[in-house]
């Protein structure tokens, strides 16, 4: 689910978003776009549809022409309503009627088109029927980089989803771990990141004890125990764009294995964040954090990337991960979260969104990472 457009954003914001799709577009050889509900759409439009259904809402951009909003007919006062409206021309269709002709009337009978990741298939495969000489491409392969660089008021909606997630850190650290259950610590962190101004929680982490070596373990009915460590990882929206942090705290005090581990984490995040900068790749990123944990001896309990994208949503292009040689630019956000995992006993992990800068990079979450020891 994506968040409403924040109301910071002008139609000329949106109208300025569609031409540099669309000129990305022209530069990758495709005739044009064709992007469904979903995060690209609200970022490209400032348009959320009232509801997902069968019924086919599209967003046309074509190089050179006018984007054109395809919707039904009992959705278009929405659409009308939208801030990005006056930079898109509306094009309803009535039940009965055929949208699929209708918009393959505003594409080029040839050559290959961008569609959003999130499209239907019964949509794209009708549109395929349609314009049968016409090729597909996901848009995450054909413009991976679409959104992947914020604007300065981006940056500040990021900065401050950040800022509400550390802010329920502070709190949850506060409460009582010992006795309670995962799912019943999960409750608490989701109504948290609410009170600070979250309107959507995409996830509450808490892996307790063994469950921490699955680092998307989320939350169960496990009894959270002294002597146990706790991987707390969450995230949502706010205002429309993304937080997403890790702590991993400590119920009682730590054995000193369990705090060698969780050192060689914190070191191999602050490696990760001090390779960041503009001109590095992102596979730079991971092995600088990769290399900290291989020398440590933990190697094989690194079994993730070291990061992915956020703006609006929780995880985007692009990946921090070994292979992916896309220079950063400043903008630029993603996470920097190594972990260690160990089956059967512990994980721990630390994340920190993280922003290029000019001269290297600037963290959107400040809570402490030394190591958190609650009761």
């Amino acid at each position: 689910m994506t968040d409403s457009a924040p109301a910071i954003f002008t139609a000329d914001d949106y109208r300025a978003r569609m031409a540099r799709a669309a000129g990305a577009a022209a530069d990758a050889g495709l005739a044009g776009l064709l992007v469904a509900p979903g995060p690209d759409l609200v970022w490209l439009t400032g348009y959320t549809p009232p509801a997902v259904t069968e019924r086919l809402t599209l967003l046309v951009l074509v190089p050179g022409r006018e984007p054109v909003l395809v919707v039904p007919a009992l959705e278009a006062p929405d659409a009308e309503r939208a801030v990005g409206a006056p930079a898109f021309t509306l094009r309803e269709w009535t039940d009965g009627t055929d949208p699929y002709s209708l918009t393959a009337g505003l594409l080029d009978p040839e050559g290959g088109l961008g569609v959003s990741d999130n499209a239907w298939a019964l949509h794209l495969l009708a549109l395929q029927r349609a314009l049968p000489d016409l090729s597909y491409a996901a848009l995450t392969d054909a413009l991976p980089m679409l959104r992947a660089v914020k604007d300065p008021a981006e940056l500040e909606l990021l900065a401050a989803a950040g800022a509400a997630a550390d802010a329920a850190f502070e709190e949850i650290r506060g409460l009582l771990f010992t006795g309670r259950r995962e799912h019943e610590v999960g409750r608490d962190l989701a109504e948290l990141l609410r009170r600070f101004g979250h309107s959507q929680v995409d996830f509450t982490i808490v892996g307790s004890g063994p469950n921490g070596a699955n680092p998307h373990h989320e939350v169960g009915d496990r009894i959270i125990q002294r002597g146990d460590m706790v991987v707390l990882d969450f995230g949502g929206l706010k205002d429309g764009y993304g937080s997403d942090t890790t702590r991993t705290v400590h119920v009682g005090e730590p054995t000193e294995e369990e705090r060698r581990v969780h050192d060689v984490v914190r070191a191999a995040q602050e490696a990760g964040f001090r390779a960041v900068r503009p001109g590095a790749t992102c596979q730079d990123v991971d092995r600088a954090a990769r290399a900290v944990i291989e020398d440590a001896g933990y190697g094989p309990y690194f079994i993730h990337r070291t990061g992915h994208g956020i703006g609006v949503t929780t995880h985007e292009p692009p990946y921090m991960i070994e292979g992916e040689e896309q220079p950063l630019v400043p903008g630029m956000c993603f996470s920097v979260e190594p972990g260690i995992y160990l089956p059967g006993r512990f994980g721990v992990r630390i994340e920190d969104i993280v922003t290029v800068t000019e001269d290297g990079g600037r963290r959107l979450n400040n809570t402490t990472r030394e190591m958190v020891v609650v009761d």
